[in-house]
C-alpha cells in the first residue's frame, strides 16, 4: 500500500463531511418553511455514505474511504398546523411545516464538524510524517 493512500482516504471523509455540513445547512435555513400543500413542503435531507470496501479489496489494500451513494428526504410526516387565517392555508385550514428538527441538526453539524477537522489533522499527521521521513535522508 503507498503511504500517499492516506491522502485519499481523509479527502474523501472531508468530501463527506462538507456535504453534511451542506445538507444541515440547507435544513436549519429551511426550518421554519411553510406551504399549503403536503407535497410541497420542505422535508429534511440526510446524505447516505458507504466505505468503499470494493474498491479497497480490488486494489488488495486495507484501507477504504467514504463513497457518497445519495441524498435521501426524511419520510416523518410533516407538522399540520389549523391557521385558517394565514394566506398559505388549504381549504380545510391547515398549513404544513417542515418536519426538520433543528436540534438534531445541530447535532449533526457539530458531529460533521468535529470528523471533517479530524480528517484535517489526519492530514497534517500524514504530512509531518512524510516529511520527517525525507529528513532522516539528509
Amino acid at each position: 500500500m503507498s503511504s500517499f493512500r492516506i491522502f485519499d482516504v481523509a479527502g474523501s471523509g472531508m468530501n463527506a463531511q462538507n456535504l453534511r455540513l451542506n445538507l444541515v445547512a440547507s435544513n436549519i435555513s429551511n426550518a421554519s418553511s411553510v406551504s399549503s400543500s403536503i407535497d410541497q413542503v420542505y422535508k429534511s435531507r440526510q446524505p447516505v455514505f458507504a466505505a468503499e470496501l470494493k474498491n479497497a479489496m480490488d486494489k488488495n489494500s486495507t484501507t477504504s474511504g467514504v463513497n457518497v451513494l445519495g441524498v435521501v428526504e426524511n419520510q416523518a410526516p410533516p407538522v399540520m398546523e389549523y391557521a385558517p387565517n394565514h394566506p398559505l392555508a388549504d381549504a380545510t385550514g391547515y398549513i404544513y411545516k417542515s418536519n426538520v428538527n433543528t436540534v438534531e441538526e445541530m447535532a449533526n453539524m457539530m458531529s460533521a464538524s468535529r470528523s471533517y477537522e479530524n480528517n484535517v489533522e489526519v492530514l497534517n499527521t500524514a504530512k509531518n510524517l512524510i516529511l520527517q521521513t525525507l529528513k532522516m535522508g539528509q
